[in-house]
């Protein structure tokens, strides 16, 4: 699987995000690749999910084909991996 983390300039907090998603597909067995990026490298991006802030959230969400799971503590491991297992559902279905 691919996910992106996203932030405004795609260096600082989407960094933090990719580092917690990646100990939380760990934790879950999953193998898989993250990139931080920035919004608008984020857009149209071959990647499973992204995983972003609320205010970039809403703006994904209605221009990507994607999920878009809004974070809001990006390093908190519940958290991200609640947004994981959600989308884990999803693909199931």
């Amino acid at each position: 699987m691919k996910f992106l983390a996203v932030c405004g300039f795609g260096v600082g907090s989407s960094m933090v995000l990719k580092m917690t998603l990646q100990k939380v597909c760990k934790e879950r067995g999953i193998t898989c690749e993250v990139e931080n990026t920035d919004i608008s490298s984020a857009k149209g991006a071959a990647v499973d999910a992204i995983f972003t802030s609320q205010e970039f959230g809403d703006e994904l969400m209605r221009t990507e084909k994607v999920p878009v799971y809004p974070i809001k503590r990006y390093m908190d491991k519940a958290e991200v991996g609640a947004a994981l297992d959600q989308f884990l559902a999803n693909q199931k279905g």
